[in-house]
């Protein structure tokens, strides 16, 4: 049997002076890590080699001009930037931020060209970056193929998508419409299904306001905007249910009944999700061609250089990178060539009454409701 071929992952360096370096170095400190994909840094080999010294990690790097260089087996540092990247660290400057993007935009060019199947990005700045709001927002300009992004944090337990992100609290409830919602549903719908084999996901829709709104008066976009286009998604055959008040929601687990969480806006997603996942959490931008993940934190300026930063988000980010990537293969091939459907499948609709948020003719789950009965109850569905 002809060996699987090694997924090959680009890696930008992210802010040089933030920890960057540090988290992909440490990363791949497991020779283990080199027999899963073959590794390609874009970054600066003077800037990879001062963050060695800084931590006291011997690195072999094997330099290259272009990732058709790139070794199996080997930690490939290809050279975006050859000349001397003056390092500050523990605080981005203009110099930083230009070495982060250029090789961001190195590395998309080369995605473009074929030179790797998965792009994993380390931290950077987003204020000093002209132009830069996020990766998503910058893949989805770059692409220029008319595709959207959705941002998803993931970890084994949870994933978490916004409707809107970088997005000012005064600004949010304007930026919410009916019409994005189901967008951003649609795409995770699609995420959740292709990219982590998930063959009938169900997705919870948080609420804006406390409480569901309490009918109109701590505000009407559950009735107006959300609860419209939860019924819009299940017209189209997506199971969406909600909206569900953000706190009573993850305070009483009710996370484990679902595949995916559909949160209005930034920290309403965000908080909860990094409170259950101290250092294993990932950023994938889904609705994409490209495969992109990240770790879930950011540069960490405080903490650069200082030999502190715990790899783990890192090193999940290429994992997720490797298994998306697997994923879409799989779930693409039998498509190539597919068998006529030779079944009704029969919905059940006792689901809905199940998972009907609280309002909707269901009282509130008691604390640890979800956790205790979910054995009974119910059956995550299957995934492959």
């Amino acid at each position: 049997m002809e060996q699987e071929k090694k997924v090959r992952v680009a890696i930008t360096q992210g802010d040089t002076n933030g920890v960057g370096y540090e988290v992909i170095f440490k990363a791949f400190e497991d020779p283990a890590m080199l027999e899963l994909c073959t590794p390609i840094i874009y970054g600066s080999p003077k800037a990879a080699a001062y963050h060695a010294k800084a931590l006291g990690l011997d690195m072999q790097l094997a330099i290259i001009k272009n990732a058709g260089e790139a070794q199996d087996g080997r930690l490939n540092l290809l050279a975006v930037i050859e000349e001397e990247v003056k390092i500050d660290l523990g605080e981005p400057t203009p110099e930083s931020s230009e070495a982060a993007q250029k090789a961001i935009d190195r590395a998309i060019d080369d995605y473009k060209n074929g030179a790797f199947d998965a792009l994993v990005t380390a931290p950077v700045s987003k204020n000093t970056i002209k132009g830069f709001n996020g990766h998503t927002n910058y893949l989805e300009r770059r692409m220029n193929d008319g595709q959207q992004g959705l941002t998803i944090l993931t970890n084994e337990d949870l994933r978490v998508a916004l409707v809107t992100n970088n997005v000012a609290i005064k600004d949010v409830a304007e930026a919410i419409t009916k019409q994005k919602i189901v967008e951003k549903a649609t795409i995770f719908q699609k995420a959740l299904r292709r990219d982590f084999r998930i063959s009938s996901p169900r997705i919870a829709v948080l609420a804006l306001n406390p409480r569901c709104g309490e009918d109109g008066v701590l505000g009407d976009e559950e009735q107006e905007i959300i609860k419209p286009a939860v019924d819009e998604l299940v017209a189209q055959g997506i199971q969406a249910f909600g909206p569900y008040a953000a706190d009573d929601f993850f305070g009483t687990y009710s996370y484990y009944r679902f595949d995916g969480v559909l949160a209005m806006y930034h920290d309403q997603g965000q908080t909860p999700f990094k409170a259950l996942t101290t250092e294993s959490g990932v950023r994938f931008t889904a609705g994409l061609s490209i495969v992109r993940t990240a770790p879930a934190h950011g540069p960490i300026f405080n903490q650069a250089g200082r030999n502190l930063t715990d790899a783990g988000s890192m090193r999940n980010a290429i994992y997720t990178a490797i298994d998306i990537v697997r994923n879409r293969q799989n779930f693409d091939e039998p498509l190539q060539n597919p068998l006529p459907k030779l079944y009704h499948e029969k919905r059940d609709e006792s689901e809905k009454v199940r998972f009907r948020a609280p309002g909707e003719g269901r009282g509130q789950h008691r604390p640890n409701e979800g956790r205790q009965q979910e054995a009974a109850q119910e059956q995550k569905p299957e995934t492959v």
